[in-house]
């Protein structure tokens, strides 16, 4: 009954779109969390991380129930305590390293319905034998740390090949050759003529990275064990309660009926999705599956419909309060609150969404689009009466994290099981036992990856520690810039896209911020705008062709041509590419020293002239403002957005005359039309 009664609800919503049945039972799916058998062939394809074993019988059951104890393992210790630090990470190192080789095969080839083969099962013991003896040998390993025992480097090596493995099923080739070439450079070092370093044996290298707190068991993995981990749980704990069909019904409530109306459903959902559960590709097929049909019988393009979805579940990772862990992250990296990193990426983000959603509309204005009819959507209080209870987990989230004295990984825990209670408010978003085990049991899958990602990652931070390389790539970095800021941040800016090509945008952001961010800082940036700016750059690398895989993703929903897809979601995301220029350049974007160095009414004017820039680009970009736009004012408009990414008094001046006259022009050519 309530099946029919869902059913009944997404068929009206789609009436006037005129969708097929076909389309309408994908939507009724992916409006409860559920993908169809080609969605899931989708995000399988473009996010290798999906493809998994498909275990039939007892190994089915030995699986699940393992990852349930896994993630409960994982909860209890952030709850009360886990045992000592190395201990502590190994274990959850080799848990993770064990689920991948149960997961994913050796290669395509050896099938994932073949169950789990011999030479797997011994990985998974050899994967455990690390944690044991670090377990036992504890105080030994620490007392002759820089001295290790032969023993020592077995159990080094062993961690470093089963990691190794683990993470190319998983994540493929591109972070294992540049680990591996890492690892060659600080074995070899001294051989090389630019960036040489005294050289280190083989036992001297993987002991660093093996016993002590600056290799694979650093700050990436104290991260992965706490705060991704528990913000991927917590949300899996809320997509479980219905979180994701909230989300879709609310935003189509607001914003269906308008211009474009499911585009910006499109943005505003996914904009909501990404910032929990950071993982893009994945955003854009389960929010995907609901808007794309919507938007192409509205009127788009299969190309600028997947390019909308795509671009906005990008840009969930850098919008507060969770901002896909990202957040968390950089505050450990940089030994600031959570909250003032939070506070610092509002702006930004704000101006990011702006862009899009101002594209969107110009697009649907341009093109004589309209929205959905409002018979034909639901209501705001009906969503809320119904679903309203939802939002409830978020805001203690953020009063736990803001108002409260308990610290993040408690704000975390307490929040998934505030969640688990309040879905018990209405029958059907209930959670009961299985599917609080069902969350767990997604939760921890969805950590593998991330977890391996950030262990191998680990490498890379140990060899860049050990060797002093990061300086030496900072001075490259800004000999090769010529000491130009701007030329600096540019070569930034294509190192990060090209690294975050093949590499998941959180160990990218790592990676990044351990070599570039240094070159940004010597030049006198602040550590909180290098970091955000190289963030920004490898995130978007996922929307950014040749390898595009969210756009990708997106292109195979919509059935547009994906390079086609991939640079008009850079299009989409132009005030993305911009905005970190903008705050490198005034921090005041950033909130640095607001209250202090200059005043709020000061930061206000920047964000408005931010805004003004960005409306500027978006009409420049699609030919309308309020009418359409002629060129020679689109070409203005398109320089002045530039002007103001500086917030000097003669750029802002002068990008506030374009604006005033664009504003002047479309005023007359409107009196003008409506006289005709």
């Amino acid at each position: 009954m309530e099946e029919n009664k869902k059913f009944d609800e997404v068929v009206k919503e789609a009436k006037q779109a005129n969708l097929s049945k076909e389309e309408m039972e994908a939507m009724l799916k992916a409006s409860s969390g559920e993908l169809t058998a080609e969605q899931q062939a989708i995000i399988e394809e473009f996010d290798r991380e999906q493809k998994v074993r498909k275990f039939k019988g007892w190994l089915q059951k030995f699986y699940y129930w393992s990852a349930v104890l896994i993630g409960l393992w994982h909860l209890y210790c952030c709850a009360f305590g886990g045992p000592v630090t190395l201990v502590y990470r190994s274990m959850h190192v080799a848990f993770m390293v064990g689920l991948g080789f149960m997961l994913y095969p050796i290669h395509k080839k050896a099938g994932f319905n073949k169950g789990i083969p011999w030479y797997d099962w011994l990985l998974i013991l050899l994967t455990f034998a690390v944690p044991t003896y670090m377990a036992l040998n504890y105080v030994d390993i620490v007392d002759h740390a820089g001295n290790p025992t032969t023993w020592d480097t077995v159990i080094a090596t062993l961690l470093i090949v089963t990691l190794l493995e683990a993470t190319r099923r998983v994540s493929g080739m591109p972070l294992i050759v540049l680990s591996g070439l890492f690892l060659m450079y600080g074995l070899y070092g001294r051989m090389m003529p630019v960036f040489r370093h005294r050289g280190y044996t083989w036992a001297q290298t993987i002991n660093h990275l093996f016993a002590n707190t600056e290799g694979i068991y650093g700050t990436s993995v104290d991260v992965s064990v706490t705060y991704i981990f528990l913000f991927i749980m917590f949300g899996a704990v809320m997509n479980k309660s219905g979180m994701g069909q909230f989300f879709n019904d609310i935003a189509l409530a607001l914003a269906g009926a308008s211009r474009g109306g499911p585009a910006k459903v499109s943005v505003c959902a996914s904009a909501f999705l990404g910032s929990i559960n950071g993982s893009a590709v994945a955003n854009v097929v389960t929010t995907g599956a609901f808007t794309i049909p919507l938007m192409k019988k509205t009127g788009y393009s299969k190309e600028f419909a997947g390019a909308v979805e795509s671009a906005a579940s990008v840009g969930g990772q850098i919008l507060p309060p969770v901002m896909g862990a990202a957040a968390f992250i950089m505050a450990e990296m940089l030994g600031m609150k959570y909250y003032q990193i939070t506070i610092a990426a509002a702006i930004p983000a704000v101006l990011y969404y702006l862009g899009v959603i101002l594209q969107v509309h110009y697009r649907a204005c341009r093109m004589g689009l309209k929205g959905v009819s409002r018979e034909n959507l639901p209501a705001v209080g009906k969503v809320m009466r119904e679903k309203g209870h939802l939002c409830l987990p978020i805001l203690f989230l953020l009063y736990m994290l803001f108002f409260s004295s308990f610290t993040i990984i408690y704000a975390a825990f307490w929040s998934i099981l505030f969640t688990v209670a309040i879905s018990w408010v209405k029958k059907d978003t209930r959670m009961g036992f299985k599917d609080c085990c069902d969350a767990l049991v997604a939760g921890t899958k969805e950590t593998c990856s991330v977890a391996l990602a950030c262990a191998t990652v680990g490498i890379i931070v140990g060899v860049i520690a050990k060797t002093g390389f990061g300086l030496n790539l900072a001075n490259a970095i800004l000999d090769l810039g010529g000491h130009s800021l701007l030329l600096t941040l540019l070569f930034t800016m294509v190192t990060c896209m090209v690294l975050g090509m093949g590499v998941p945008s959180i160990p990218a952001y790592i990676i990044t911020a351990t070599m570039a961010a240094p070159a940004l800082a010597k030049l006198g940036i602040p550590e909180l705008a290098s970091h955000m700016f190289v963030f920004y750059f490898g995130m978007f690398a996922n929307i950014t062709p040749p390898v595009a895989l969210a756009s990708f993703a997106a292109a195979g929903l919509s059935g547009g041509d994906p390079m086609k897809t991939g640079w008009q979601s850079m299009k989409l995301a132009i005030a993305g590419f911009i905005v970190p220029f903008m705050f490198v350049y005034c921090k005041e974007l950033l909130l640095i020293g607001v209250g202090t160095e200059y005043s709020y009414m000061h930061a206000l004017q920047v964000a408005v002239t931010a805004m003004m820039g960005v409306i500027l680009i978006a009409s420049a970009i699609e030919g309308w403002m309020v009418t359409s736009l002629p060129l020679p004012f689109r070409v203005a408009a398109g320089a002045a957005s530039f002007l103001l990414i500086d917030a000097g008094l003669i750029t802002d001046l002068i990008g506030l005359a374009v604006f005033v006259a664009c504003a002047a022009q479309q005023f007359y050519a409107v009196k003008k039309n409506k006289a005709a």
